[in-house]
């Protein structure tokens, strides 16, 4: 592997697993077993069987979960502390037998990579929870699906197109923090609300602006 397809696979999954970590597991996996891609010795450890077939269960739980109004938000924020790491641990394991200086610093890379996307994938459905349909949670968890699908195609494919869509969405993200936070914040709001029985945001009740009149 050269410098350009060891940085696309190692920012590559940390990228997708930010979206979603056991279809980029899978995925991985099967295609490393049955040697349609070439993994490096640092991540042979997702080729087993039993990791496979955990990682299969995981995703089939999730790809339910993940449509779910509110129940989607609950399984982003416990996975929080399972996305971002693992994002880590990919890129480290992808750099293969390098200084330690430079695997530290791809798993430092990996996990600020694998924090933009998860960071960005919450607060996009944290906001989307502020509306009763369910059409849209499903749709952003297809397109979240194949997104994630697809880059880990990408990655052994086009690696130098990957690195230019995760180093410009990591930016973007980066950029527009202030309004992802506000899209967070908005749609804790709306959790909390609905936890309590009411609605997010109080009724207007004289939404014209216009100073009430009394009836006589």
């Amino acid at each position: 592997m050269g410098a350009i397809e060891t940085l696309s696979l190692a920012m590559g999954t940390a990228w997708t697993s930010g979206i979603n970590l056991y279809a980029t597991i899978a995925a991985l996996g099967i295609a490393g077993r049955y040697e349609m891609i070439h993994l490096p010795p640092g991540l042979e450890w997702v080729m087993p069987p039993l990791l496979i077939g955990t990682a299969c269960l995981l995703y089939v739980i999730e790809f339910f979960a993940d449509k779910i109004p509110y129940l989607d938000s609950l399984w982003d924020s416990f996975h929080t502390f399972i996305r971002i790491p693992a994002g880590a641990v990919l890129a480290y394991g992808a750099v293969g037998e390098v200084s330690p200086v430079l695997q530290a610093a791809a798993a430092l890379a990996g996990g600020l990579v694998a924090t933009a996307s998860h960071g960005t994938k919450m607060a996009t459905r944290l906001a989307i929870n502020t509306s009763p349909e369910p059409l849209t949670n499903w749709a952003a968890s297809v397109t979240e699906d194949a997104v994630a699908l697809s880059g880990v195609w990408l990655i052994f494919n086009y690696p130098l197109v990957m690195l230019f869509l995760v180093f410009g969405f990591t930016g973007l993200a980066i950029w527009m923090l202030p309004k992802i936070l506000a899209l967070a914040k908005r749609g804790f709001a709306s959790i909390k609300s609905w936890f309590r029985g009411r609605p997010a945001t109080p009724p207007i009740a004289n939404p014209t602006g216009a100073p009430p009149t009394h009836s006589h």
